[in-house]
């Protein structure tokens, strides 16, 4: 037997399972390390969203501040005021501030879009407030010019002139009052898509027209015959969709575009209507508002959201 052969045999197993050893052990050092790094990889992806949904419950937070701030604010203007129009317009913006401190409740601090949108409502709100301290501001400094005056002159014609400002604030009040039971109100209004077989769908891509119907409600304070409606429709992105660019309309002294537009007869009855818009272009995927407008004034508003 040679043993010389048989003991080199042995030496070479011996190296190649030395060899195969080491290759194992650096396998298992590779996969070792890519595992580490996919967990840590996925622990800072978990610590980021964390402290995204930190970030924005404090921001929410932040804006619930405000918002009850703007509360106290609107509550101290409205007793200081004296001027009733301007005291209803106070009065108007204070409830649309609870009614945006109620939203911000409802939304969740994960709701980043919505958080968003109420953070711009927010942002209007802000500069509406200013701008009534301001009016406020002038009025007073107005009114302290006034008690500076000749007081002799003043007296003398205080009786008067109070009788003749009740009277003025009392038509103001009347005619106010008067305009907006005479404002037409749309309800139930309902943006939707429809296919070519004029089923609906809300799948943008598959879509044909975009219909808003609603209905404007019974009045009889409004005055009736012809009138004219105007739908202003709005894409995710807050373009308005419009035909031309001469397709405009006046609203609060100024000129805007509308999408669709017709004409109707008011009777003083309960009145549903139907717009439609051809779709020609390619449509994102998103929410849709539609304004309405008759007669100078926004009298409904509704939305949807499509794929």
């Amino acid at each position: 037997m040679d043993f010389k052969k048989i003991k080199e045999i042995k030496l070479n197993t011996t190296t190649i399972l030395a060899a195969v050893s080491a290759l194992l052990l650096v396998g298992i050092i590779i996969v070792s390390v890519f595992l580490f790094n996919s967990e840590k990889e996925a622990e800072t992806i978990m610590q980021e969203k964390q402290e995204m949904e930190e970030l924005v419950a404090l921001e929410k937070e932040e804006m619930m501040n405000d918002l009850t701030k703007a509360q106290t604010e609107y509550q101290e203007l409205i007793v200081k005021i004296n001027n009733d129009s301007l005291k209803f317009k106070l009065e108007r913006e204070q409830m649309r501030t609870q009614a945006l401190i109620e939203e911000l409740e409802r939304t969740k601090a994960t709701s980043y879009a919505e958080i968003a949108r109420l953070k711009k409502e927010l942002k209007t709100l802000r500069e509406v407030l200013k701008d009534y301290t301001r009016q406020i501001a002038e009025l007073s400094s107005e009114n302290e010019s006034l008690k500076q005056e000749n007081s002799a002159v003043k007296e003398k014609y205080k009786k008067a002139t109070k009788e003749i400002d009740d009277l003025s604030t009392e038509r103001e009040i009347l005619s106010e009052k008067v305009s907006l039971a005479s404002q037409l109100d749309a309800t139930d209004v309902k943006v939707s898509l429809l296919r070519k077989n004029g089923r609906e769908t809300e799948r943008i891509k598959k879509a044909k027209q975009i219909k808003v119907s609603f209905t404007i409600a019974k009045n009889i304070t409004s005055s009736t015959g012809s009138k004219t409606v105007y739908i202003r429709l709005l894409q995710p992105d807050l373009e308005s969709l419009k035909k031309s660019d001469s397709n405009m309309f006046t609203y609060e002294n100024r000129n805007i575009s509308y999408s669709m537009k017709k004409e109707f007869e008011f009777t003083g009855e309960e009145t549903s209507l139907d717009l439609y818009w051809n779709i020609e272009e390619t449509l994102q995927e998103g929410e849709y508002q539609a304004f309405i407008f008759v007669d100078g004034n926004m009298i409904g508003k509704g939305s949807a959201k499509f794929e």
